[in-house]
């Protein structure tokens, strides 16, 4: 595993696992390749990471993944060098300037990007050229298929892919949510009246950054009155003492793995935390701590859903929007949807081992115009679910034992 995400250190063994098994789920869709330009999949085929935000803003790097043979990496102008010694990457070449900020010639771009794909299709492929494509413009897949190319999706092979995690992903996996936690303790730290939201959020930002960890997907860290309704991100206001904070960790860390966990603190320097607050945080406790004991192996998403915890009816209108999500590089399928007492569940599927989910919890409260946030991330084992984030809950807020 690397310590940084620009340091050449390839973990063969993590690398070789994640490429068998999207070839594995590539043979099961019928496929001869796949060609992404999403960033964070093109970490997972072949490892090799490269200024990842700027690739999210079009397809400025491609890999192309074929059944058997080289992979070949469609690298940014002069960053050939970045794959050096990779032992997936077989082969790396120039991108091509195919999106409109390339330039006039972009069409013509496309033209010899897509003939050439046929040819490596021809050498490579079983010679039926089924290509599973994902983030490309419409003017490259109209190349693509007129040159007689069928293409597929390929969003849900790396999903399949990416659901159920390696052995040697669980040893990165576990050591990006030890390096978030130790971030988390930066920020819990740095909590006191009359700073601002952003100034105390981006301590944690910091020491992601400080410990080989790559970027923070959201902002999603409020207090006081902006606790209630969820999803404000961090901005100017000024936290005041007996404030809750929210803080949902959505970090990308070491290893581009993504951790993903919540708590409310409280803060200090005045009275202690209220009975409403503590009772609003037991509450979310409650909900995390039913919906744990009912993930395990072999239980669908429907019964798990339809037996997770309701709450008192005063809170339910400002429940978070999902129950649990998949995590990995990012989040990650399944998102299981809160069960309705109408109509059929929207989601097939089962839990299995080797998956690793976030369960949520989120308690708003209407009367007081405050809200408490929890969640914990889990690996699905072959006897139950193994919690993986520990980073303790506060104390002055979490003062009663479970009730179930």
């Amino acid at each position: 595993m690397t310590s940084t995400p620009g340091a050449v250190a390839w973990d063969s063994e993590l690398l070789t696992s994640r490429l068998d098994r999207l070839r594995s789920v590539m043979e099961q869709a019928g496929l001869d390749a796949v060609l992404t330009s999403d960033p964070v999949d093109i970490a997972y085929a072949c490892g090799v990471r490269n200024m990842t935000v700027f690739g999210l803003m079009g397809p400025s790097r491609l890999v192309f993944v074929p059944m058997s043979g080289p992979v070949v990496l469609f690298e940014f102008a002069g960053c050939e060098h970045l794959a050096a010694g990779n032992p997936i990457v077989g082969e790396v070449r120039p991108a091509p300037g195919i999106s409109p900020t390339s330039g006039a010639g972009y069409t013509t771009a496309i033209d010899s990007f897509a003939a050439e794909l046929l040819v490596d299709l021809s050498d490579r492929g079983s010679g039926r050229a089924r290509l599973a494509v994902e983030r490309l413009d419409f003017p490259v897949t109209d190349a693509l298929r007129q040159l007689g190319i069928e293409l597929h999706d390929a969003g849900p092979v790396f999903q399949e892919s990416r659901r159920i995690k390696t052995l040697p992903e669980l040893v990165v996996v576990r050591e990006a949510i030890r390096r978030v936690e130790s971030c988390v303790a930066e920020l819990r730290a740095a909590i006191a009246p009359g700073r601002r939201e952003v100034e105390i959020w981006a301590e944690f930002h910091r020491a992601l950054i400080a410990t080989g960890g790559e970027f923070v997907s959201t902002r999603l860290f409020q207090s006081g009155a902006r606790t209630f309704p969820y999803f404000q991100e961090a901005g100017d206001a000024e936290v005041q003492a007996g404030d809750l904070l929210c803080l949902d960790t959505d970090a990308i860390g070491v290893g581009g793995y993504a951790v993903d966990f919540s708590r409310t603190f409280f803060c200090p320097g005045g009275p202690p935390p209220t009975a409403r607050q503590r009772a609003l945080h037991r509450l979310a406790r409650d909900q995390l701590d039913h919906n744990t004991s009912r993930l395990a192996p072999g239980t669908t998403y429907e019964a798990f859903a339809r037996t997770a915890w309701q709450g008192p009816a005063e809170h339910r209108p400002f429940a978070y929007y999902c129950l649990a999500h998949g995590i990995g590089l990012t989040g990650e399928a399944p998102n299981i949807p809160v069960a309705t007492a109408v109509g059929p569940y929207p989601l097939e599927g089962v839990f299995e081992p080797g998956m690793t989910l976030c369960l949520e919890s989120y308690v708003g409260d209407e009367a007081t115009g405050q809200g408490v946030k929890l969640e914990d991330q889990y690996l699905v084992t072959e006897t139950g679910a193994e919690r993986l984030t520990t980073f303790p809950f506060d104390d002055l807020l979490d003062t009663a034992p479970p009730t179930h």
